[in-house]
């Protein structure tokens, strides 16, 4: 075999090995990506730590008036909007951010068990609506998604118009949702949503002291990210083993217990 021959060859086995490296690096990035995608919604991230706490209180968009509870809010302050059967033997609290990805990853990975498990009874949920990508990065997205569905509780459609939100929700440095006409476009996705009423409680941020009032209890209760996912007040979302069936798993433990 010729020397030419002999470097033809083994420049094409370098090549080869060096795609094989690029298609082992781009999986582990997916994988990351998936199961580490909490980092992404981190309000400790020390290079912004620094700027949400000097511009704490002082967002425009954070308005001065009475704080308007959505109609059902439960728990402490009644920063919680439940879903499920009050009497559920298993409460799953959940900590989120509508413009966060980690969220949309949770929320589309485990919807379809959530709902399962809330429709059989068996699970009752508590959500809290936090803002912490509009202070990472700046806009509104986050708390006029959040006065949103807010407003979705309001009518009785909280559910339906919170997973439309997600399964629409933009790239994270997209600050869509700080249209309020994007919002009420969206509804429109929801039978029997967009109406005027629903439309004058996103237009007027009927709800937008609330949600800052749950962000601030969000920082005060020493949570660091969302989604922040809390089973009997243990952070699942932690758990790098959990998985949809592993906690439909412990929630019909629960119940059989």
């Amino acid at each position: 075999m010729s020397e030419k021959n002999r470097d033809g060859k083994r420049t094409a086995r370098e090549r080869l090995a060096v795609e094989r490296e690029k298609q082992k690096a781009a999986e582990k990035r997916r994988r990351t990506l998936i199961v580490g995608a909490s980092v992404v919604c981190v309000l400790g991230l020390a290079a912004v730590i620094g700027v949400v706490a000097a511009n704490s209180g002082k967002n425009k968009s954070e308005k001065a008036g009475p704080v308007v509870v959505p109609s059902g809010a439960q728990g402490k302050d009644s920063l919680a909007i439940p879903v499920g059967k009050d009497g559920a033997r298993s409460t799953l609290t959940i900590w989120e951010d509508m413009r966060c990805p980690a969220c949309q990853a949770f929320e589309v990975a485990y919807r379809p068990t959530l709902h399962e498990l809330v429709d059989a009874e068996k699970l009752r949920i508590e959500y809290h609506l936090v803002r912490l990508i509009d202070g990472n990065l700046g806009g509104t997205g986050s708390l006029r998604g959040a006065n949103a569905v807010a407003c979705a509780q309001d009518a009785g459609k909280f559910r339906d118009y919170h997973d439309v939100l997600y399964t629409n929700q933009p790239k994270e440095t997209d600050d869509a949702y700080s249209s309020n006409a994007k919002l009420i476009e969206l509804a429109g996705k929801v039978k029997g949503l967009d109406t005027p009423a629903f439309q004058k409680c996103v237009n007027d941020g009927t709800h937008d002291s609330w949600v800052n009032k749950a962000h601030k209890a969000f920082q005060s209760g020493g949570f660091t990210g969302t989604p922040t996912v809390l089973l009997g007040g243990k952070n699942i979302y932690n758990d790098r083993t959990m998985t949809p069936a592993k906690l439909k798993q412990m929630v019909e433990a629960a119940n059989h217990g």
